[in-house]
């Protein structure tokens, strides 16, 4: 089981939009992928929890971590494939823990855990709250959206991740991604920005 939560090997730019529910992740991964000519790996949780709810009316529970976590990594590994120089991803399983820790009392399985350490990203974008709130049958919290910023960039620190935050309008956030993805793609370390 560990081994499907895990990366398969590959030399491309590896980017995540990251960060609390209708921030615009999704919007800009589209958008992001169509700038540089990819593809884009999206939010597994959301087909399978959108399923769920409209055959049982049901919400997430904690044994739906690991499956939904094994589904991001499998689309991930397979649409890595398929992918030119960057791969854009609207999740990875460090957001998939924040989750997890911040809905269901601090619980992570450990087996998620271990792979939100292991499994590598070059860049995370964590989108700000200043976008307009969009309800659905799956978002919710709508009240604590700072709060969930604030656990995303706890998790993001305490991880060692390079991030960069974007604000902004959906053409401001876009043209800052870009920019720091040339940058990427140019040789420019985020985690260590003197070399």
């Amino acid at each position: 089981m560990e081994k499907k939560l895990n990366q398969e090997p590959n030399n491309i730019v590896k980017i995540v939009l990251f960060g609390p529910e209708s921030t615009g992740k999704t919007t800009l991964s589209r958008d992001l992928a169509r700038h540089y000519n990819t593809v884009w790996v999206p939010e597994y949780a959301r087909t399978y929890l959108q399923e769920k709810w409209d055959n049982e009316r049901k919400i997430c529970e904690k044994e739906d971590i690991i499956p939904i976590a094994i589904g991001q990594m499998n689309l991930e590994n397979k649409l890595t494939k398929k992918a030119n120089t960057v791969l854009i991803c609207d999740t990875d399983l460090l957001e998939t823990k924040v989750y997890s820790q911040e809905f269901y009392d601090g619980f992570v399985d450990k087996r998620l855990d271990e792979a939100a350490r292991k499994n590598q990203y070059d860049l995370y974008f964590l989108t700000y709250i200043d976008t307009p709130w969009v309800a659905d049958d799956l978002r919710d919290r709508p009240q604590q959206r700072l709060e969930m910023f604030t656990a995303f960039e706890k998790a993001l620190k305490e991880h060692d991740r390079p991030y960069i935050v974007l604000k902004g309008t959906k053409t401001q956030r876009l043209q800052k991604a870009v920019k720091a993805i040339d940058r990427l793609l140019s040789g420019f370390n985020f985690a260590n920005p003197l070399t």
